[in-house]
């Protein structure tokens, strides 16, 4: 997918707005499909973007780099050349290290629909990529060190803490976690949610219909969409989101807050949780709520819109409670989407400071 000399690399890096001291090899990166397993662990495959330096090096430590919320599946770093996370994979690679960046479930060149927000799901996609990229290096006469170096934004936050933990909990028998390094995740999504319902999250309504579409599907939050969502957008919102469709398609066939597109009572039952919604969001709520033994360091901006810094400080909580090796940096005043351009680099030291 991407064959450059360092030279590009940095220019691609500066391109996207991200500082491009760090860039030290070409990479060369490839799309890769690996078998793995769908939620109720039946056999499917996936895809995912392996980066490799050009750095003559066989043995290497290894990024799992766990993208941010996207509804199109073709907008992932294994397809899309202009991608952040395409870029992000490069600029990893580019510091000497191989980088398996998968697109999850239903994503990228994989079969079905994203199941979004699915614990399992994201740990099973994200270490059999690693798994998959393991074996890449190997048929290159490159071997991939044990402790993983885990890093994700915004979905990707909470997908790193899941992963991280598993490593931890031996989900696999040859990875370890190395560090963990979340960027700007929905940590605390019971309050997440809440705040879309309420209309006080930027994009609150198409968030929320994601969110409420894929988690119907998983858990059957409601009977038919009419008790969801309003007339005439219950007999189109599901289908808005198969995957196939972009983001400023969705945005441009939905209102945009929450209030004119879902019922008052689903609205108040995604504040005040019950049932199987509570329980799955606890699950969700509690991804920091472990013990790492390795640095975890969260980054996030007071200035982010869509997911507030209060999230973070909610997983910060948490990894206090057990007595982790945490730390917060705040990024400052800048949108969501600049959050992981800033923090970037930034991830690149810490990962430089324990290898």
């Amino acid at each position: 997918m991407a064959d450059l000399d360092a030279e590009q690399v940095a220019a691609r890096v500066a391109k996207s707005g991200i500082d491009a001291a760090q860039v030290r090899y070409g990479v060369r990166a490839h799309r890769i499909v690996y078998r793995t397993i769908d939620p109720k662990g039946r056999p499917t495959t996936a895809s995912e973007l392996v980066a490799l330096p050009k750095s003559g090096e066989r043995a290497l430590r290894v990024v799992s780099w766990l993208h941010g919320t996207q509804v199109y599946r073709k907008e992932v770093a294994s397809v899309n050349d202009e991608s952040t996370d395409r870029t992000t994979a490069l600029l990893f690679a580019s510091t000497g290290r191989a980088v398996s960046a998968p697109d999850y479930l239903g994503m990228g060149e994989g079969p079905g629909i994203h199941p979004y927000g699915n614990p399992e799901a994201t740990v099973s996609a994200s270490v059999d990529a690693l798994r998959a990229a393991r074996a890449f290096a190997g048929q290159d006469g490159r071997t991939l060190d044990r402790r993983v170096l885990v890093s994700g934004f915004s979905q990707g936050g909470p997908a790193t803490m899941l992963v991280g933990r598993a490593l931890q909990q031996g989900v696999d028998p040859y990875f370890r976690p190395g560090a963990l390094a979340p960027i700007a995740g929905p940590f605390d999504l019971s309050g997440f949610e809440a705040a879309a319902a309420a209309d006080k999250v930027a994009r609150s309504s198409l968030y929320l219909a994601y969110f409420t579409t894929a988690w119907n599907r998983m858990y059957g939050l409601y009977d038919n969409p009419g008790q969801a969502f309003r007339a005439p957008y219950d007999k189109m919102v599901e289908t808005l989101f198969d995957g196939d469709h972009q983001a400023a398609q969705i945005a441009a066939a939905l209102p945009e807050t929450s209030k004119d597109l879902f019922t008052a009572e689903f609205l108040q039952r995604v504040q005040h949780p019950t049932g199987i919604l509570r329980q799955k969001l606890h699950v969700m709520d509690t991804t920091c709520d472990w013990r790492p033994t390795v640095p975890v360091r969260l980054f996030h901006a007071r200035g982010d819109h869509d997911v507030a810094f209060t999230n973070s400080l909610h997983c910060q909580r948490q990894l206090v409670s057990h007595g982790a090796d945490q730390r917060l940096s705040d990024i400052g005043q800048v949108d969501h989407s600049t959050t992981v351009l800033k923090a970037l680099p930034q991830v690149v030291r810490v990962f430089d400071s324990v290898s």
